[in-house]
């Protein structure tokens, strides 16, 4: 099952944002979240709500209103892969010889494998009048579970928070 968000309070999250050049951003007052796009997220269906939670938030503090009939329409999608790291643990010796010396020397090692869920939210602002999408944030970071809700509701809106800061992208290049 896609658990989604539950980062660890010290892990960062990388964001990234695409937008289309043609759009303009100024005009864009309202929203809706598009049922449609966030029905097909594959994530629990309290996750969702505690996504749409903080963007609806996150959407507010910019001075976005809610609307029936929105400027834009908000969707998420997800995923996740899982990583390996493998470290190499030699710190020397073994069998061998020298003018002095014949067996076995000091030494150790071994190595160590981890691994770890990294996942991906996306954040995407589609254009109602022509249904086509106008901005995408990406915020990547790795996946733990978090038990404690408040912790995981907290950590979710530092998430979208993030990934939102993105927008619009003319204050991001003013910046």
């Amino acid at each position: 099952m896609l658990v989604l968000l539950f980062l660890s309070s010290c892990t960062s999250v990388r964001v990234l944002s695409d937008y289309d050049k043609e759009a303009n951003f100024d005009s864009y007052k309202t929203y809706a979240f598009y049922k449609t796009g966030i029905d097909k997220a594959q994530i629990s269906d309290l996750d969702k709500k505690r996504i749409l939670r903080a963007i609806e938030a996150e959407m507010t503090n910019r001075g976005f209103s809610k609307s029936e009939n929105p400027d834009i329409l908000v969707s998420i999608f997800t995923k996740e892969k899982e990583q390996v790291d493998i470290y190499n643990n030699y710190w020397g010796g073994g069998w061998g010889w020298s003018p002095y010396y014949w067996g076995p020397g000091w030494g150790g090692g071994g190595n160590n494998v981890s691994t770890r869920t990294e996942g991906s939210l996306y954040i995407d602002l589609i254009d109602s009048k022509s249904k086509e999408l106008v901005w995408q944030g990406k915020g990547v970071g790795n996946l733990n579970n978090i038990s404690n809700m408040e912790k995981k509701e907290q950590r979710i809106r530092e998430f979208v928070s993030e990934i939102l800061m993105q927008y619009p992208p003319n204050a991001v290049a003013a910046k």
